[in-house]
């Protein structure tokens, strides 16, 4: 270790980026996101916006599920809420900077109010709760012409930022980043404070926790509220990104689809969200990119090869559950070990 690596007051010991080699990654990481909007083609683009809008809504489904317990699988449906809140505003002509956080807030206190049953059910009973939730939502988009359009969907207006329309992906893409980047950011710091520690000791153990003084009712609101938040915001961008949505969207598929993210990437972890977030999103990518580069050679490969890709994409899911209980960011925390200590390791 290097004599610089020491912590050598509380200040650097509470420090998100303790080292100087993490900040100058750190730098390097958000110039890059920041000039990749200016260099990279329409596909890269359409891939970094959906890339971002995963990152944080499976950041505040992290934040329930893997820091606090709560199992859901109604994430979708927090997420549906925020994209018709945003979507009902900016037909108003609301900007940007008023629909997401009104996005964010509508879908908190729908999860406040689905979160009310926490004090006396949990685990699978609390997960069968938050289905129920799901189902409900999906109808209520269904039905509710007015607002959601129904089943034929709603149009959402381009995101409108004092007066600049937010009407290309480049510049979706730095809206997407910088949101991404100050929800990852606040959710880490989260876990830094009494609340994000209150938390921990609700997953650890409820009952310890509440003997020791920590509310639980008050603080699984908390956590469903925060959650809820992060997906409603990704719901708003979402419906910014793609200009029109339909229920269809927001189904079960898409709760699993996170629930999957964060157990890939790791429980309770912002990095693992992260890493999570993109094996999700990339692999699939990958895989089709595969059958299309197989295609060029044999007609027939993508009538045979395109049923085996969601196979393929399940059976990589079940290996890290199997393999890797605890994710891709063990994975990751490996790698930096051996790294940190070579060539000294033994």
């Amino acid at each position: 270790m290097r004599i610089h690596d020491f912590r050598q007051s509380y200040a650097d010991d509470q420090a998100l980026w303790p080292t100087r080699v993490q900040r100058l990654w750190l730098l390097a990481l958000l110039l890059a996101i920041a000039v990749f909007p200016l260099v990279g083609g329409g596909y890269a683009l359409g891939l970094m916006c959906v890339l971002g809008i995963h990152i944080i809504a499976a950041s505040g489904l992290n934040i329930m599920t893997g820091s606090t317990g709560l199992i859901s699988l109604g994430h979708a449906a927090f997420m549906g809420v925020g994209c018709y809140t945003a979507a009902w505003l900016a037909q108003r002509g609301l900007p940007v900077f008023v629909t997401l956080p009104a996005a964010g807030l509508m879908a908190a206190a729908l999860g406040i109010v689905v979160g009310l049953p926490s004090l006396r059910i949990k685990g699978l009973y609390l997960a069968v709760a938050t289905l129920a939730m799901q189902f409900l939502m999906v109808y209520i988009f269904r039905e509710w012409d007015s607002v959601t359009g129904g089943v034929r969907g709603v149009n959402v207006p381009p995101a409108d930022f004092f007066g600049i329309p937010l009407n290309t992906d480049a510049r979706m893409a730095w809206l997407i980043a910088f949101c991404a980047v100050v929800m990852l950011i606040g959710a880490r710091n989260l876990f830094r404070t009494r609340v994000g520690r209150a938390f921990t000791a609700i997953r650890d153990k409820d009952i310890s926790a509440e003997v020791l003084g920590i509310n639980l009712l008050q603080y699984k609101l908390t956590s469903f509220a925060i959650g809820s938040f992060y997906a409603g915001v990704a719901g708003a961008l979402l419906g910014y990104f793609y200009r029109a949505m339909t229920p269809e969207y927001f189904t079960l598929q898409l709760s699993i689809f996170y629930l999957a993210a964060i157990i890939v990437g790791g429980l309770g972890s912002t990095l693992g969200t992260i890493l999570g977030a993109v094996f999700m999103t990339l692999v699939p990518e990958l895989l089709r990119a595969g059958v299309s580069l197989a295609a060029q050679w044999s007609p027939r490969a993508i009538e045979i090869l395109s049923p085996i890709q969601q196979v393929v994409f399940g059976l990589l899911i079940i290996g890290f559950l199997v393999f890797e209980p605890h994710g891709l960011v063990e994975v990751w925390r490996r790698i930096r070990r051996f790294f940190h200590l070579w060539p000294f390791r033994s």
